[in-house]
């Protein structure tokens, strides 16, 4: 493992590499990604990501002398965390992590698994990463124009899950077509079943759609199953993440 490297400025350079990685073209070249906080943080040091940068402040090293044993960082002050990243307050650290690569996609009929269909809120797509940590949930699919997994706020909003879900994106439609016949595909829709009358194991692909549209016809043609939560009051609709997570808990509520 590396010494431990300290120096008392980030400098113009990092900077600017940082800020790039903002955007999901240069996060595509470099392939790298951009953790922020102390909570993401100190999970990322804890995962098995590679570190290309770590920047902590001095608060922060004292805190986490364990976690920082053998680790190279530099020290930064808040005000340079925040030019360098995308957080309006940041008095703990940052990190730039390489994007690994993923092993080959596959669902057995035994899985819990999360898909999503143009789900574009990166705030919706972090939380829902959350979620499927929460009920151990390690695989999510997304369609090709969901959000991008490495999106600086998705990586926030899974407040760490980011380090232990594992993320893919597919032709969602050729994906499902290709697998109803051997795994139970259940989509969200008004249309569908009451979720409360149905006798649902913890297994299966449960599929939702985007944010205003839903599942997107050519996919929900294929599923097995459609399921609805059932409304009690005025409300419209519910977010897509409150949404995933009182389905998933339909899930798995007999297996606690």
């Amino acid at each position: 493992m590396a010494s431990n490297v300290k120096s008392a400025m980030l400098s113009k350079a990092v900077s600017k590499y940082i800020n790039s990685l903002q955007v999901k073209k240069y996060r595509n070249q470099h392939q790298a990604f951009v953790v922020e906080g102390a909570k993401s943080v100190t999970e990322l040091l804890h995962s098995d990501f590679q570190l290309q940068h770590l920047f902590i402040t001095a608060d922060f090293e004292k805190e986490h002398r364990q976690e920082l044993l053998g680790l190279a960082y530099d020290i930064a002050t808040e005000q340079e965390l925040v030019k360098a990243g995308t957080f309006a307050s940041n008095n703990a650290a940052l990190a730039v992590a390489s994007i690994p690569n993923l092993p080959p996609l596959q669902v057995k009929p035994s899985d819990l698994v999360i898909a999503l269909d143009d789900i574009r809120d990166p705030g919706n797509l972090g939380t829902i990463i959350r979620i499927a940590d929460w009920y151990g949930i390690d695989t999510v699919i997304c369609s090709e124009n969901c959000a991008d997994f490495y999106n600086p706020k998705v990586i926030s909003a899974t407040m760490g899950s980011f380090t232990r879900v594992k993320v893919h994106y597919v032709n969602l439609e050729e994906w499902v077509k290709q697998h109803t016949d051997h795994v139970q595909i259940y989509g969200a829709s008004l249309a569908g079943d009451n979720i409360h009358t149905m006798q649902l194991e913890p297994t299966g692909v449960i599929l939702m759609g985007n944010e205003a549209n839903g599942i997107r016809p050519a996919v929900s043609q294929h599923l097995n199953h459609l399921l609805k939560i059932p409304a009690f009051g005025q409300a419209e609709s519910l977010n897509v993440a409150t949404a995933t997570a009182i389905i998933v808990d339909n899930f798995r509520r007999h297996t606690s």
